[in-house]
Order: structure tokens, then C-alpha cells, then sequence
């Protein structure tokens, strides 16, 4: 398949809703809005299995964006702890279970858009 033409960028002063991302797609790929939503309903099925609980734990589109997850672990609750807004005071902390973050970082070609 040849690579597409780099088209000319315009900025955006307002965000696009979904269906307008959806008809821009579909404009620049020749695909149709069905088509093009379906293709997004498969990416989000396939980012799911990557970051479900017991798997790789991360997902990557090429150049664009990196999704990982990071384990957090428990935390143990703490008395008598100083105050970092009221000097002098003390304070007590609750714990805090272990949870799963999801985390999105952007890669090369992402950050050479700006």
C-alpha cells in the first residue's frame, strides 16, 4: 500500500466531538463513519485485553502513544505525621489499598506535533 501524502495541518480553535472525528477519519481515508467507528470499537477491544488484569500490562500505537499500567501498592496507615499546609500540626493518615493505574504516555511522533 503507498504511503499517503502528507496533508497540510490547520489547527483547531474547538475540540471535535466524536462523530466529527469519526466523518474527518472517514473524509481522509475513504472509509465509511460505520467503518471507521468499527475500526475504534476494535482498537478499544484490543487495548482491553492488553491492560486487563493478568496481562502484558501495556499497549503501544505506534509513534503515538504508550498505555501501561502500574501496579500501586497498599499502604499502611500513619499517626502523628506533620502537616505539610499547617506547619506545626500533626496529622493522621488512613491506608490505602493497593490499586492499578492506568498511564498514557506520548511517543516520538507525538510529541514532535507540537
Amino acid at each position: 500500500m503507498a504511503r499517503a501524502k502528507r496533508r497540510q495541518v490547520k489547527g483547531i480553535k474547538k475540540a471535535m466531538t466524536k462523530s466529527q472525528v469519526l466523518s474527518e477519519i472517514a473524509e481522509g481515508t475513504e472509509l465509511t463513519k460505520k467503518e471507521v467507528a468499527a475500526v475504534f470499537s476494535e482498537l478499544e477491544h484490543v487495548i482491553e485485553r492488553h491492560i486487563k488484569k493478568g496481562s502484558v500490562g501495556n499497549f503501544s500505537i505506534p509513534g503515538i502513544l504508550k498505555i501501561k499500567t502500574i501496579k500501586k501498592p497498599a499502604r499502611k496507615a500513619r499517626k502523628n505525621v506533620p502537616n505539610p499546609f499547617k506547619p506545626g500540626e500533626l496529622m493522621d493518615i488512613k491506608a490505602k489499598p493497593a490499586s492499578i493505574r492506568v498511564k498514557c504516555l506520548p511517543l516520538k511522533k507525538l510529541k514532535d506535533m507540537v
